[in-house]
């Protein structure tokens, strides 16, 4: 009887301090601990995003590849530094194009201002991401609060996980199965290209050298090959940007969809999703549908995607500048 009772304090014991690490995210988390907390974030975005609509896909972007290594941490944030005795996320190649950390730096401070020590950046880059879609007209989600910061960044692990543009569908398939989302959330979140622009870097082999022979991507249109060739990317080493939804690229719509069943997306990873008749139907659905369905969808998906692996109650830490773990 008494090892029996004794066990159940065991287990009790073990399950609030399990429970204390792994807390789940809610919604308002800082309701009590920094109550001004999301409005300071939405204000500070909803003054300066108008300004540089550009920025709102950096933003998702950033947030997208932090969520894909280690979680939605903010591990792609890190610099290097002794202390973590390696190259971090920062300077993988999929990041060494990634806008918008002077952003989140002047977020934190007028978090840190209000609230020392309290709100991570991996809520600012959740919370962030959310806010300045939002404010190019695009879609609202739920983002539930409480992750906490992680203290280790490799270089590459980033490599490794985050889904490159020159990836084929199995590889973007297996990516997105390694964190739980599935093929729709691929169809869906592939969808955030309808902002922003792209470097030639990204695709210029498809235009130049797709085999290794001097080709040209055949499963790209060879009209907006041409056009491309001509006014944007002039040569294989061009570094020129270019508009991932030409003509719509500051508003979050349908229109990125149309332009790959057309076999004019941008990288490879937009055109193999034409090569499943699964996501190729996900697609065509989407075009046919509205607008607000796709909201609803891309809503579903964020939701998902930004609760990767997160670490919440006594797991990582809530850094005191984004760029460097706490000393």
């Amino acid at each position: 009887m008494s090892g029996s009772r004794h066990s159940g304090i065991l287990l009790l014991v073990l399950a609030v301090v399990l429970g204390s690490a792994h807390a789940d995210l809610e919604m308002n988390f800082y309701a009590k601990s920094c109550p001004k907390a999301e409005k300071i974030v939405q204000d500070y975005v909803n003054k300066h995003i108008p300004n540089a609509p550009s920025l709102a896909a950096a933003l998702i972007r950033m947030h997208f590849h932090d969520c894909f290594v280690r979680g939605c941490d903010a591990s792609v944030l890190l610099n290097f530094t002794s202390s973590t005795g390696n190259q971090t996320e920062k300077v993988a190649v999929p990041n060494q194009t990634v806008r918008g950390f002077d952003f989140i730096d002047r977020v934190k401070s007028l978090l840190e201002s209000e609230c020392p020590g309290v709100v991570s950046c991996a809520d600012i880059i959740s919370l962030t991401a959310r806010d300045a879609v939002v404010a190019t007209g695009g879609p609202f989600w739920k983002v539930p609060t409480g992750r906490r910061d992680g203290v280790i960044s490799n270089a590459s692990e980033a490599m490794a996980q985050v889904p490159p543009p020159f990836s084929n569908f199995t590889t973007l398939q297996t990516l997105f199965a390694n964190k739980g989302l599935n093929l729709k959330d691929l169809v869906v979140l592939s969808g955030a290209h309808t902002i922003g622009i792209s470097h030639c870097s990204s695709f210029t082999n498809r235009l130049y050298n797709f085999t290794g022979v001097g080709d040209q991507d055949p499963s790209l249109d060879s009209e907006y090959a041409t056009n491309l060739k001509a006014n944007k990317c002039k040569s294989v080493n061009s570094t020129t940007k270019v508009e991932m939804d030409p003509g719509s690229f500051r508003t979050f719509d349908l229109s990125y969809y149309r332009l790959v069943l057309k076999r004019r997306g941008l990288f490879e990873s937009d055109a193999a999703l034409l090569t499943s008749s699964t996501t190729r139907s996900f697609i065509t659905k989407l075009v046919e549908g509205s607008l607000g369905n796709f909201y609803k969808e891309f809503s579903k998906s964020m939701e998902k995607m930004n609760s990767i692996d997160v670490k919440t109650g006594s797991s990582g830490e809530i850094r005191k500048q984004c760029a460097l773990v706490n000393s």
